[in-house]
Parts: structure tokens; C-alpha cells; sequence
């Protein structure tokens, strides 16, 4: 690697060595506030590096693009790494969480995320996925004294094991029918006359069950809602956003690079996502815990997001990317609600917890409420525009049906959104307090909501950018 890729990678090695050197500074210094102050103007001069500096050089090594679609998502990745650690803040010091371990692998994540959204090789892919995958291993567990963050951690361990056994026996495949790891070049290799090589099929088909795993497509779901419940709040907003939309965005720079990929896979791709977003919604109705209702709530957005891939047109990669942003900022606010009321006794999750808290904490109540209106579509929010550019983009490229679906699954999460809504608004109900959270979890909760708003009415900002910006 020359000197022109490294200083490429300046947003990567900020958070690189400002983890390590955080981590190494925690082994001596045990008092968790400077340190956490450390990363989160760490995971800032990362974005501010990406979004400032030129890199010198299209391509790092071959494996990762330096381009502005790559930094658009440094730049998003470590923004969420900051906020996820502002909102961690209380949670790390009221557990006794070694501040330096936990900041380390917020920033180590958030770099793994980086590069996997600009990925250009299907090593780089693995190698990227790997990265960040590992420190949820351990961060998904970090609360020692509960017994359920145990049990999440191991389940996430055991799906994350079979999802990095398919994606490398695909990886695996595509290389021995192509001769090659690198995008385009691979898929090139691969197709003659239209179709693709029958290893090759099987390769990609390998890779889109590990995909399936990591951004939990039904039937790869069901770790999802277990996993989410039994982690702490701060750390399932960031596996809930960052995680599955890095994925998506490596996804995205795969097809805008290589061209269409799905020939032979059209037929499976159609089902999964409507499979996904129809069992998401269903799922969804029955459930009297808020943190399971927001996982089986990505899985209906992961769905959604499959059908802007399906499309392999401009329009489908620019609604697509900007879905991914939006669902980023509604559901990282909303696990930074119940983050900001977590107490002593934990954090709220039952609805019987939620019932009339909107009269005891207004203003988070109302944020939350937004949010998740926002997340179900509601006319004049930013996930409103984020549905219509994909089922608009669906709809060009002829996928009607999964439209309606699409539809359809919208239409049923308006039923759970609005359930939480009313639970939090009952009269007739006395609610007790919790936590009146800090400034910091404050400015993240008035970020998300401002940006919901604003990205609902002036759209075609981000979407000109989007566009400017897809490889």
C-alpha cells in the first residue's frame, strides 16, 4: 500500500488509531467520561477528514473506492459512531463498562462500516464485513449483570458465523468461475450471453443468504427481535442502522459499478422481499414490547430496501441509498428515546411501561411519536419521500405487484406505529417517571427529529447529492 492510499484512508485511520489509542489509554485511566469525549471528537475529525480532505487516489488498493459516494458514508458512519456514543454515555458509567473498551469498538465498527460501504472487491467485502460484525460480538454483550445481553450476544455469534461460512464459500465460488475477486471485472467474467455461469449462480446465491442473514430477510430473521431486545439500547440503534445499512450501501456501489447482476436471480429476489416486508408487518401486530415491534419493524424496511435493488436502475440505486439515510436517523432516534429513559430498573420496553408516559416526558414522547410515523410513511416526513422514490423506481422497472406488497406492508405498519402512539397518550393511565436524560442525548433526539422534518420537506437535496455521487 503507497502513501497516496493511506492518505486516502485518513477518515479510516483516525478511527482506527483514535480506538486504539483510547483503548490503550482506558488500561491506565479509569475515569469513563474523557475517554468517551475521546471518541466522540475522534468519530467528528473522521467525518470532518472525509468530508474536507481529497483523497489523492480513486482506489485504495485495489479493494476499497475513495471516491464521493465512499466518503458520503464515512462521513454518515461516524456521525452515527458519535451519537451512538453520546447516548451511551450514562449506560457505560452506571454499569461499570470499561469506557475504553467500549469506545474503541464504537470506532472500530463505525470503520469497519466505512469500508464496507465502499467496497470494490469482494475481498475487501469480507474482510470489511468482518470488521465491524466482531465488535458487535462483544459489544451486543457488554452489559455483564444481564443475563439477556448474554444470550443476544451468543445468538448474534451464532448467526454471524453461518452468515461469514455462506459469504466465503460464495466469494469462494465466484472466483472459481471468474478467475477474479475484483467489481466489475467479476461479474463480466461471469456472464456469457446474458446468463451467468452455474457456479457463479451459486456463488451469488451463497452471498444473498449471507446478506439475508446480516440485514435479517425472512427466513434469515429470526434472530432479529431476541437480539435487539437483549442488547442495550445504544448499541441496538447502531446494529439496527449502521450495520444493515452499510450492507445496503455496499450493495448499491456493487450494482452501480458492475452493472445488472440479478439476471438469473430476479425470481428469488422478488419473493425474499416480498416475503420480508409482509412477515415483518404481520410479526410486527402481535408484539407488547417496543424494542421486539422496532426489529420486526427493520425487517419490513429491509424488504423495502430490496425492492430499490431489484430495480438495478439510477432511479432504484439513488431512492435506495437515500431510504438508507432516512431509516438511519428515525430508527437510531427512536432507540435513542428509550436510551435517554433508561434507569436504575433498566430500560422501558413492555407497552405496560410505555402506557400514559407521554404525560410524565412530552417532548421525548412526541419525538419518538414522530419518528415512528416517519418510519410508517406519514405524508410530510422524510420517510414518506424515502417509500415513494422506491415504489416509484419499482413501478418504472415494472414490479407492480411488489408495489402493492409494498403497499400493503405500509398501510399494516400504520396499525403498530399508531398503537405505540396511543399507549403513550392514555389518560387514563398514571405512568411512573423515568430518567430525565442528559444534554447530549437531547441534541441527538433534536438532530433525528429535525432531520426527519426537514429531509421531508426539502428531499431533493439529498437526492441531487445522491445522484452526484453514486459511482
Amino acid at each position: 500500500m503507497s502513501l497516496l492510499d493511506l492518505l486516502a484512508l485518513l477518515p479510516i485511520l483516525i478511527l482506527v488509531f483514535g480506538g486504539t489509542a483510547i483503548l490503550m489509554a482506558g488500561a491506565w485511566y479509569r475515569e469513563p467520561r474523557p475517554l468517551i469525549a475521546g471518541g466522540i471528537v475522534t468519530a467528528l475529525l473522521a467525518a470532518v477528514a472525509a468530508g474536507l480532505v481529497q483523497p489523492p487516489v480513486a482506489e485504495i488498493a485495489g479493494l476499497f473506492s475513495a471516491g464521493g459516494y465512499a466518503r458520503f458514508f464515512t462521513i454518515l458512519w461516524s456521525l452515527l459512531a458519535a451519537a451512538g456514543l453520546m447516548i451511551a454515555g450514562r449506560f457505560v458509567i452506571e454499569k461499570g463498562i470499561g469506557a475504553g473498551e467500549y469506545v474503541s469498538l464504537i470506532l472500530y465498527a463505525a470503520a469497519g462500516m466505512a469500508l464496507l460501504s465502499s467496497a470494490t472487491h469482494l475481498l475487501g467485502l469480507f474482510l470489511a464485513l468482518e470488521m465491524f460484525t466482531l465488535a458487535f460480538y462483544i459489544l451486543i454483550a457488554s452489559n455483564r449483570y444481564c443475563e439477556m445481553a448474554a444470550e443476544a450476544g451468543l445468538k448474534y455469534l451464532l448467526m454471524g458465523a453461518v452468515a461469514t461460512g455462506f459469504m466465503a464459500f460464495g466469494i469462494a465460488l465466484i472466483y472459481a468461475s471468474s478467475g477474479t475477486l475484483a467489481l466489475p471485472e467479476a461479474v463480466v467474467q461471469l456472464t456469457t450471453t446474458g446468463e451467468l455461469h452455474a457456479w457463479g449462480l451459486l456463488g451469488w446465491g451463497m452471498i444473498l443468504i449471507a446478506v439475508g442473514f446480516k440485514i435479517s430477510l425472512a427466513p434469515f430473521h429470526l434472530w432479529t427481535a431476541d437480539v435487539y431486545q437483549g442488547a442495550p439500547a445504544p448499541v441496538t440503534g447502531l446494529l439496527a442502522t449502521g450495520s444493515k445499512g452499510a450492507v445496503v450501501a455496499a450493495l448499491v456501489g456493487m450494482l452501480a459499478m458492475a452493472g445488472p447482476i440479478w439476471h438469473d436471480l430476479v425470481d428469488l429476489i422478488w419473493l425474499l422481499a416480498a416475503l420480508t416486508m409482509l412477515v415483518g408487518a404481520l410479526s410486527a401486530l402481535n408484539q407488547k414490547n417496543l424494542k421486539r415491534l422496532l426489529a420486526y419493524s427493520s425487517v419490513t424496511h429491509m424488504g423495502t430496501l430490496l425492492v430499490g435493488l431489484l430495480c438495478q436502475t439510477s432511479e432504484g440505486l439513488v431512492a435506495t441509498t437515500f431510504y438508507v439515510v432516512v431509516y438511519v436517523v428515525a430508527s437510531f432516534g427512536a432507540f435513542a428515546v428509550i436510551a435517554s429513559l433508561a434507569d436504575k430498573r433498566g430500560e422501558p420496553m413492555s407497552f405496560d411501561q410505555w402506557r400514559g408516559l407521554g404525560y410524565q416526558h412530552p417532548v421525548r414522547c412526541a419525538v419518538l411519536v414522530l419518528l415512528l410515523l416517519s418510519l410508517a410513511g406519514l405524508p410530510a416526513t422524510a420517510g414518506f419521500m424515502a417509500k415513494f422514490a422506491i415504489f416509484h423506481a419499482a413501478l418504472q422497472s415494472g414490479y407492480i405487484g411488489l408495489v402493492m406488497i409494498g403497499v400493503l406492508a405500509s398501510v399494516i405498519s400504520f396499525a403498530f406505529y399508531l398503537r405505540v402512539a396511543m399507549l403513550l397518550f392514555q389518560s387514563d393511565v398514571s405512568a411512573s417517571r423515568w430518567h430525565v436524560g442528559t444534554s447530549l442525548e437531547h441534541a441527538v433526539l433534536a438532530v433525528c427529529s429535525s432531520a426527519v422534518l426537514l429531509l421531508g420537506l426539502f428531499p431533493e437535496m439529498l437526492f441531487g447529492l445522491i445522484g452526484r455521487l453514486l459511482p
